[in-house]
């Protein structure tokens, strides 16, 4: 498979859908990766795309009019008083326009209620031809790799996957031999990145990295060739917030480099020549 690159919404965060799609066309990108579930965030502004119609039509022209592709959409947390059925909305209209994936997390500590909330989201998911790719967070419930598969295990959805942040990969101090046992089936994209390779013990420095200070790829401490060499091809979505870089560019020139220092880190870095077989 050729690399396929998609620009994910953290990367220029508060764009809306539209402008967001342009600019992905315009630097290169081959996806765009949108968030049109609220989370309530301080200050977030609502890209519902089931509310807006407005915002909808002009999301389908940008998407018409660029060729690009909705890769996924997020994000359909498993929280503590989250019904799963407030995210059917978004899923008709993701899959009215043609997206693969939605991305979930898990911010509950109950093991037995995420277990289930997870599936439910999967079930619903299921009706409108769309897989739900767990990611581990080092600031949610569920944040290292071997939680993420027990939840996965648990829940048996045939629609359900694995999403690899490979900041969040480093942060959690996960393996590249842990992850070359996991099986292949379970990946669909990957959250591209870098970040400094000292792990912060301070709370808020860690999340000033994960919101707005992750590295250009290549730039960092990160083994990304590592990651990326132990699971299939598949698309990947940069998401690499960085705030300093963003107000000195411009999100647009911002993300172009980002995607440029992508695709040179893997001509220095081009992924092994070994096949890597699903199991």
């Amino acid at each position: 498979m050729e690399q396929q690159f998609s620009l994910a919404y953290l990367s220029v965060i508060n764009t809306p859908p539209p402008e967001m799609t342009y600019m992905a066309a315009r630097a290169g990108y081959d996806f765009v990766s949108l968030r049109p579930i609220n989370m309530g965030l301080p200050n977030e502004p609502d890209f519902s795309l089931a509310s807006n119609k407005t915002l909808l039509r002009d999301t389908k022209r940008a998407l018409r009019e660029t060729g690009l592709e909705v890769l996924d959409i997020e994000l359909a947390r498993v929280a503590d008083g989250i019904d799963p059925m407030t995210y059917e909305p978004e899923f008709e209209i993701a899959a009215e326009l043609g997206v693969r994936h939605v991305l979930s997390s898990i911010w509950s500590d109950d093991r037995s209620y995420s277990i289930e909330q997870f599936a439910k989201i999967c079930d619903l998911a299921k009706q409108y031809n769309l897989t739900v790719e767990l990611e581990y967070v080092p600031i949610a419930s569920i944040s290292n790799l071997a939680d993420t598969l027990d939840i996965l295990d648990a829940a048996q959805k045939d629609n359900a996957g694995l999403m690899i942040d490979i900041h969040h990969f480093h942060r959690a101090q996960d393996t590249i031999a842990d992850l070359s046992k996991v099986p292949k089936e379970l990946f669909r994209f990957v959250h591209l990145c870098d970040a400094p390779g000292e792990i912060p013990t301070d709370h808020d420095e860690l999340v000033r990295i994960i919101r707005e200070g992750r590295s250009y790829v290549g730039e960092g401490g990160i083994d990304v060739a590592g990651v990326i060499n132990s699971i299939p091809t598949v698309p990947y979505s940069i998401e690499l917030p960085n705030k300093e870089q963003a107000d000195l560019l411009g999100y647009e020139e911002f993300a172009r480099r980002c995607l440029v220092k992508a695709k040179e880190y893997f001509k220095k870095n081009p992924r092994s020549n070994q096949e890597i077989n699903m199991r």
